[in-house]
């Protein structure tokens, strides 16, 4: 009985020393959401420059197509890189890209958004599956950024606005490239919520569910959001 125990506990500290080491050897991109200066917290009250007071339930967004430059031209790129960003879930905001090694990154790059492929392809597992709740159709692809909340600005059915942008299909293409110069070597990087009301009157546009024209100017306004920390 002594003797089980015994093993049993090395093979936990195995595991355990295995887990760290994997946690220490790997590069990360780490994301914190922001609301101007302050982390965002679902549900609390934020007002925003057009002095429209706005409360988040949900944050929802697709990193992909990760790669990372370093300062010798060298490109490291992820494959099947798709990953769901949702503020509920703070295990989703550290994405694990590479492991760690002696050169300098110079510039890190991704999409805002599911391409075409993944779209259509069916192979719909992991953070792609269709009960993430990010889905709308094969003619329609991926919703690539989900922003919904309530607003007293917004004379709607319980005050409630939704932002749904997505499309891969010209001429409703949403995807956005996303290129930042790092300022430390740990790839910390902000998402400040704020820049995307930054010129939504919501009291005239509170509802985006298709892709459409306003949509993809809301994905355009999307890349502001994403800062080096």
């Amino acid at each position: 009985m002594i003797k089980k125990k015994l093993i049993y506990i090395v093979l936990l500290l195995f595991c355990c020393k295995g887990t760290t080491q994997n946690k220490v050897d790997s590069l990360y991109l780490n994301f914190t959401i922001h609301f101007n200066q302050q982390l965002l917290e679902l549900h609390k009250q934020y007002i925003t420059s057009k002095k429209d007071t706005i409360a988040l339930d949900t944050f929802k967004c697709y990193i992909s197509s990760i790669q990372i430059q370093y300062d010798d031209n060298s490109l490291f790129s992820e494959k099947e890189s798709y990953h769901l960003l949702d503020l509920e879930n703070p295990n989703s905001l550290q994405i694990p890209i590479t492991p760690t090694n002696n050169k300098i990154i110079s510039k890190v790059i991704f999409n805002i958004g599911v391409d075409s492929i993944a779209s259509t392809s069916g192979a719909m597992d992991g953070d792609l599956d269709a009960t993430k709740g990010m889905y709308w159709a094969w003619q329609s692809g991926y919703v690539n950024l989900k922003i919904q909340g309530k607003s007293s600005s917004c004379k709607t059915r319980k005050n409630e606005f939704q932002f749904h942008i997505g499309g891969y299909m010209k001429p409703n293409y949403a995807i956005r490239r996303i290129e930042l110069v790092p300022k430390n070597q740990n790839l910390d990087l902000i998402i400040d919520i704020a820049e995307f009301f930054f010129k939504i009157e919501l009291s005239e546009t509170n509802s985006i569910m298709i892709p459409s024209k306003k949509a993809m100017e809301l994905a355009d306004i999307s890349i502001k959001m994403f800062k080096t920390e």
